[in-house]
């Protein structure tokens, strides 16, 4: 067995001679392949964008979120498979449902990521299991204000002023360090996202995609939700003009 992957990768609790878990980095490679999904942390709130690709006409719009609601206060965006990422929000809903439960408070955003860093984690510790084959984005607003987080297939987790997860995410990455985070609004965050999945969009290799938006914030009373129709629709004008100027 050499440590190029034969052998070493057929089970999440088999290391590598060089010290790599094969299995995790297989999972990153199924995030990488699905569509881009942003999150920016601005200084009213978060907001949530994702690139869903569209793998048949014949779909309904708006079914098969990659955006969802874990509590009043909190929201996910996820890239990678679809069915691994609806367990993580479950899990989600669960250990916000139980904190309040416990507490009788929202959940702190740090600690949501805390417990679902760690359930992903114990995904790879054990033969019987597979780690989890999707990154999640998490966006939430408590007292401390808005907070953004990422967490990994290996469990790891990160706080971001805007972070973007996928198979455009080094372009998108490159556009968002140009940003004036510190200083952005929610309103702006919606059209800078919109503009950013449509020039890293590759309309030859890719299928065609549905725009995700959502956002908790100021104007949303602090509660997650979708971002108005209207708002939507004018992202998305504006980012499809943003690319036809790009590609003059």
């Amino acid at each position: 067995m050499t440590s190029i992957g034969t052998g070493y990768d057929l089970s999440a609790t088999t290391y590598s001679p060089d010290g790599r878990v094969f299995q995790v980095e297989y999972a990153g490679k199924a995030v990488d392949n699905s569509g881009t999904a942003i999150g920016i942390r601005c200084k009213d709130g978060i907001v949530l964008g994702v690139e869903k690709l569209i793998v048949s006409k014949m779909l309904v719009e708006g079914t098969n979120r990659r955006i969802s609601t874990v509590d009043r206060h909190a929201g996910v965006a996820v890239a990678g498979l679809m069915a691994d990422s609806r367990q993580l929000v479950e899990r989600g809903r669960y250990e916000a449902r139980s904190y309040r439960q416990t507490y009788n408070d929202d959940i702190p955003p740090k600690v949501l990521s805390d417990r679902l860093s760690g359930f992903v984690q114990m995904y790879t510790l054990y033969a019987s299991v597979r780690p989890f084959g999707c990154s999640v984005l998490l966006g939430a607003y408590d007292k401390k204000g808005p907070q953004l987080f990422m967490i990994e297939p290996s469990g790891v987790s990160y706080g971001y002023f805007a972070c973007a997860i996928g198979k455009g995410r080094q372009a998108a990455k490159t556009e968002l360090e140009k940003l004036k985070l510190q200083e952005i609004t929610c309103r702006d965050a919606i059209n800078e996202i919109a503009r950013i999945l449509y020039s890293v969009h590759d309309d030859v290799k890719d299928k065609q995609f549905e725009l995700e938006l959502s956002w908790v914030c100021d104007e949303s009373k602090k509660v997650h939700q979708l971002v108005p129709k209207n708002l939507r629709d004018e992202a998305e004008r504006l980012g499809k003009e943003a690319k036809e100027r790009a590609e003059q």
